[in-house]
């Protein structure tokens, strides 16, 4: 019988190293424009925060979350700083950083669903063991598959379908050929949005629809069969995360796969979605999910049940759409075209590294350097915090 001591065992025979110190940078990232969703106003700016993990080799590992406040998500910076520094820290200090899943863990049980908190942490931790030794972090996950991915664009809400349309025009322009466009909030002006859209590329796009959990069944059915005439290749939740029967009944009701996405939160609620076939897929966020550690056992669960996995992200710099590519690195699989590249792809004004990620023709390149491949830009840093 394994003993639960077992954890606590360090890996000094690999690198000799403890962590010793916890750092906590909070941003405000701006959007070019401010960016708008089905609920609440249009954003400003994006709430992050910078994880920074210390050892005493002077190396340094680094973890992106954001407080992306909607539903499903109540978190703030000041209570993931609170977390992070009074909780996490202590359990960090004096631990080998080889330890991920021994402190992921520890911070699993100590915190359940923290895991807005526990994604910079991991995420560092991972970062900080490809640093020293001098890999890159997709192949701790067990090695390079791929060295580029496919991406989707998000179209943010417009007051007119002309300023939709330019917006697609731009991202098409940049080699995108998957689109999202976000609905919601009028159903007549999805359809009109939905139909122009379709008008204007053709069949040259795949094209989803995302309603972030804003819509009742009703509203969703009649909606969601409305749009079908513009074969929308999925439609990302569009109901509120606690309502899983009604997910299942809305896919049994329509033609269009349905996407999971806010109430795809753990791998229990992942559990329920796969057992009610209330999705195809799901899309997974750096944030929401609580980075790699997570993250990776979410994808195993879906592709065992057949499901599509969506690499997402909420708008983020380069430090949280490296993760993601590092994850789509190592997966042997096939992928969907997912989103987790959308901040660096136009919607952020600007970047907190010194070698940002751009997209070339719809795809990212799996970053080559050691640990994220990535490298923060302190004067970025210290332009945006708002602690200063």
């Amino acid at each position: 019988m394994s003993d639960v001591r077992e954890l606590e065992v360090s890996a000094p025979h690999r690198v000799p190293a403890k962590i010793t110190g916890v750092e906590c940078v909070p941003l405000n990232v701006p959007f070019k424009v401010p960016f708008k969703i089905s609920t609440g106003a249009a954003r400003p700016v994006v709430e992050t925060l910078i994880v920074k993990i210390h050892t005493d080799q002077g190396v340094t590992g680094v973890g992106e979350t954001q407080a992306w406040r909607r539903q499903g998500s109540a978190e703030t910076l000041e209570g993931q700083i609170d977390t992070i520094k009074n909780y996490f820290e202590p359990q960090l200090l004096g631990r080998s950083p080889f330890d991920v899943n021994a402190i992921m863990h520890r911070l699993d049980e100590s915190m359940y669903h923290s895991h807005y908190s526990q994604a910079p942490v991991g995420d560092a931790l991972y970062d900080i063991v490809g640093k020293m030794l001098g890999i890159p972090v997709y192949q701790l996950l067990g090695g390079k598959t791929r060295d580029r991915v496919r991406i989707a664009a998000v179209l943010s809400m417009k007051d007119n379908v002309e300023s939709l349309l330019e917006s697609a025009d731009a991202l098409f322009e940049l080699g995108f050929r998957h689109l999202v466009l976000k609905i919601g909030v009028d159903p007549r002006e999805d359809r009109q949005n939905a139909e122009a859209l379709r008008n204007r590329f053709g069949n040259e796009i795949a094209l989803r629809v995302d309603a972030n959990a804003a819509l009742d069944y009703d509203t969703a059915l009649v909606l969601l069969k409305g749009l079908e005439p513009f074969d929308i290749e999925t439609a990302e939740q569009p109901l509120a995360i606690w309502d899983i029967d009604g997910m299942a009944a809305l896919a049994k009701a329509v033609r269009m796969p349905l996407m999971a996405d806010e109430c795809a939160a753990t791998d229990h609620t992942l559990l329920d979605i796969i057992r009610k076939r209330a999705a195809t897929s799901a899309q997974t966020k750096v944030a929401k999910n609580g980075g790699i550690y997570h993250i990776r056992r979410l994808w195993h669960l879906l592709a065992t049940a057949g499901m599509g996995i969506n690499p997402g992200n909420h708008p983020a710099t380069s430090v949280a759409t490296a993760s993601v590519a590092q994850m789509c690195g190592s997966w042997p699989g096939s992928l969907m075209a997912g989103v987790f590249a959308v901040g660096v792809s136009g919607a952020l004004a600007e970047d907190i590294v010194e070698n940002p990620m751009r997209p070339e023709n719809g795809e990212i390149a799996i970053p080559k350097g050691a640990g994220f491949g990535v490298t923060l830009d302190e004067n970025a840093l210290q332009r945006l915090r708002i602690d200063k």
